[in-house]
């Protein structure tokens, strides 16, 4: 059972295309469906490697990955049929590419990453998956009365998005200076 909550995590990376092409080809309550399975897959990995005592060093890397890759193309092709603005896409995007960017940078440099998420981080994630939901069900399912919240909703989810790409970037300089202060050696 020890492979279960990796194959779950790895799940999430072939629902990401299905997701993206249910919500171009408008057909939003399957995009819906294939959400909530990635979620339930999101929330199971986790809980099995504890349960099973398999939480592995590749799962704590494959679990935010396939969570980024799933979120941003859940964001581009909900921009590609205009259920949200550009800007939007272009900040969710533009953030986690930031992200990925120090990250491998800290990697190449420091041959070890502890680039952990803020909580600031953990708040935007949250928001963009309501969001995410909540513009989809509203187009699943207009007559439960989501528009208001489906209008909302990115607005919010551009705050804190951009307010947690700016704390990892205040984070990541930061960083850089305590190394440049305090050099050490990485093994080999």
């Amino acid at each position: 059972m020890s492979w279960l909550p990796n194959l779950l995590t790895l799940s999430r990376f072939p629902l990401a295309p299905w997701v993206a092409l249910s919500i171009v080809h408008r057909e939003y309550r399957q995009a819906l469906l294939l959400l909530a399975a990635a979620g339930l897959t999101d929330a199971a990995d986790g809980q099995l490697a504890r349960r099973y005592g398999s939480v592995t060093r590749l799962g704590g890397y494959l679990d935010p990955v396939a969570d980024k890759v799933l979120l941003v193309t859940v964001y581009i092709s909900m921009g590609w049929a205009a259920l949200i603005p550009a800007w939007l896409v272009i900040i969710v995007v533009g953030r986690d590419l930031l992200i990925l960017a120090f990250a491998g940078s800290v990697l190449a440099a420091r041959r070890q990453c502890n680039f952990r998420p803020s909580v600031w981080g953990k708040l935007s994630t949250v928001v963009q998956i309501v969001t995410g939901a909540v513009v989809i069900a509203d187009r699943a399912f207009p007559s439960v009365g989501l528009s208001l919240w489906a209008a909302a909703l990115p607005a919010m989810a551009g705050i804190t998005t951009g307010w947690s790409g700016i704390h990892y970037a205040w984070l990541g300089v930061r960083m850089l200076r305590n190394w440049r202060a305090h050099p050490r050696i990485d093994a080999a």
